[in-house]
């Protein structure tokens, strides 16, 4: 039978896209379906709020993206996109007026952490004069030969670490213990966890070697350049296109799924083995999110008067109380004092908002599929650094788990991070092969977030799909 395609790819979240755009770029027939009507998975943006106040519905903030090795191969900036970097990355506010701050120097970051400037220099240092190496590594699949395995395995002995304990020892003060492990939180996983060292250390790193930028305009910019390099190189994309079965899909050589493990064991049938079918059954979704976008009349009235200037907040005080907080969300109890991220990407982009005004996302982890409003919670968190927060807010609009799951069916329970990362799933994603993107079917690759190196904006999991496609059916 003649193929219509020489790839097909079902989604076009950032993976998607990043996969079907390294196949064009090789020549090969490509097509895109997106269930939604607006492609961008992730990266959408909408009045949520009020008309003139553009919120994005899942991602903003994206050191990972600013530092994709892929998609900085792109020409994007000269698609329309562009960066937009706060004058602070990162502020974490602790009781009263004081706090830390993740500034884009190194030095200034470490001078104001006062008895621990020399333990933030000493681990965050070597780690900023290796980033250019050391980022591919941590982007690439593990089950390949490793890039720079001795670097590698210098970052794994504290990256393995559970965040408690390393910071503990490293650090002696709240304010850098708090800093670091704001950043750590992102693992969604107990700091107790081994790994999520790794997530304060790459996360913390990012901010002084590419920053924490958002993009003007919204997320959605971003993936309108994707699509418009894509369609240059002669990719198709269409869109109201909904695949609940193998047959939905134009013929092709080579289909690759930006989806969840059991949706593409849904879609793909009894063309899996049923023992593989078992094991992509047996993923483990990791805790939801529950997100509160805000319509602002001013800035939010942080104490801690940095954290006016940054791009982003992580709201939860110290580490012993950012570390219950996710423990409890593992524990399948909504915490009462939530670790919550705030970001505020109009500090630094005047036209997410009318004059003088605000759009501010902030959302929480929560026990996966949870029913339970945080709205309060969350509030009262900002309120706690923030005293009259609360009298600034115009309109409020709240996602819950299953919101996050109807808008995106990736979003499993509202993991909004394609998969937890505990145990080995970190990355041996979706399981242990050596190929994790291939699958026994003939030509059925996963592109998604649910496979190396995992959650993010950076497109690099499609990227690999792609190039193990490129590799073996469409040489």
């Amino acid at each position: 039978m003649l193929t219509e395609y020489d790839a097909v790819v079902v989604g076009s979240g950032p993976n998607g896209l990043a996969a079907a755009i390294e196949i064009a770029r090789q020549g090969r027939s490509v097509l895109v379906l997106e269930r939604a009507t607006e492609i961008g998975g992730g990266m959408r943006t909408a009045e949520l709020t009020l008309p003139g106040f553009h919120h994005d519905v899942c991602a903003t903030v994206l050191p990972f993206g600013v530092g994709s090795p892929f998609f900085r191969s792109l020409p994007l900036e000269r698609l329309g996109l562009e960066w937009v970097q706060p004058e602070i990355p990162l502020a974490h506010p602790l009781e009263g007026q004081d706090g830390a701050a993740l500034y884009r120097s190194l030095g200034e970051t470490a001078s104001l952490l006062g008895v621990d400037a020399g333990s933030y220099e000493a681990v965050f240092g070597k780690l900023v004069s290796v980033w250019d190496e050391l980022e591919l590594a941590l982007l690439s699949p593990m089950q390949r030969a490793p890039l720079h395995p001795v670097m590698l395995a210098g970052f794994a002995r504290l990256g393995l670490q559970p965040a408690t304990s390393l910071l503990r020892r490293i650090f002696t003060s709240e304010a850098a213990r708090a800093l670091v492990a704001g950043s750590a939180a992102h693992s969604i996983l107990p700091l107790e966890k081994p790994w999520t060292s790794t997530f304060g250390l790459i996360l913390t790193t990012l901010g002084h070697t590419r920053g924490w930028p958002s993009v003007r305009g919204g997320t959605r910019r971003l993936a309108e350049a994707l699509a418009a390099h894509l369609v240059e190189l002669g990719g198709e994309i269409a869109t109201d296109r909904d695949v609940t079965v193998f047959g939905d899909i134009p013929s092709a050589r080579v289909v690759l799924f930006d989806t969840s493990p059991g949706a593409l064991a849904r879609i793909v049938g009894d063309r899996l083995p049923e023992r593989f079918s078992g094991r992509l059954a047996r993923f483990e979704h990791g805790p939801g999110a529950f997100k509160l976008d805000f319509a602002l009349a001013g800035p939010i009235p942080w104490a801690f008067l940095p954290a006016r200037r940054a791009g982003t907040v992580h709201v939860g005080g110290s580490l012993a109380e950012i570390a219950e907080s996710e423990r409890s969300v593992w524990r399948g109890v909504p915490p009462e004092r939530p670790f919550v991220i705030v970001a505020q990407p109009s500090v630094a982009d005047t036209s997410r908002a009318p004059d003088g005004m605000h759009v501010v996302w902030a959302y929480c982890h929560v026990p996966s599929g949870s029913s339970i409003d945080m709205t309060k919670s969350i509030e009262d968190q900002i309120e706690r650094f923030a005293p009259g927060f609360r009298d600034v807010i115009l309109h409020r609009s709240a996602m819950s788990p299953a919101d996050f799951e109807r808008y995106n069916p990736n979003y499993v329970g509202g993991d909004i991070a394609g998969g937890a990362h505990s145990g080995l799933q970190i990355v041996l994603r979706p399981t242990s092969r050596l190929v994790p993107y291939r699958t026994p079917a003939e030509g059925v690759y996963l592109c998604s977030a649910s496979t190396p190196p995992g959650a993010g904006v950076h497109g690099m999991s499609g990227f690999w799909a792609a190039r193990a496609a490129l590799a073996k059916e469409l040489r």
